[in-house]
């Protein structure tokens, strides 16, 4: 019996020694494909986008339709990234600072409908940071009330 047991630790130390050694080899492999994959990655460079990255907007009411057009353009060329509503939200958020950034932080923190609703976003931009609807800047940086 004890024979038997030291045969069977033998063999099991063996089959352990033949994995470990198969393992390590495997993970050399997969080094050596990691490094081939970076290297081939630095040699495809995707095409340049004729349009530039938006810049960020803070809630300025005058840049707010030139921060629309840039972000709307950047999408427009870049569509295979911007698939849906709450991508394009995704976008815009991350692209906000300072007062706008406060704006959105209650509409993330309930979960809002709006955040996949990528015209219904703009709409409520718009009405916080004083666009009108024929798509001039209010003069004055009055808040309406019934938003």
């Amino acid at each position: 019996m004890v024979d038997e047991l030291v045969l069977l630790l033998h063999a099991l130390l063996m089959r352990h020694r033949a994995l470990s050694i198969e393992n390590s080899q495997l993970m050399e492999q997969l080094r050596l494909l990691v490094c081939e994959r970076a290297t081939l990655l630095r040699q495809v460079r995707p095409p340049s986008c004729p349009v530039p990255f938006p810049e960020t907007f803070n809630g300025e009411s005058s840049r707010l339709p030139e921060f629309i057009v840039q972000t709307a353009s950047y999408m427009l060329v870049n569509e295979n990234r911007f698939c849906n509503d709450a991508m394009k939200v995704a976008f815009l958020i991350s692209l906000l600072t300072g007062e706008a950034e406060e704006w959105v932080v209650p509409y993330i923190e309930m979960d809002s409908p709006i955040l996949s609703d990528y015209r219904a976003f703009l709409d409520e931009m718009k009405q916080c940071f004083g666009w009108d609807d024929d798509g001039e800047v209010d003069g004055d940086d009055e808040e309406e009330d019934d938003y």
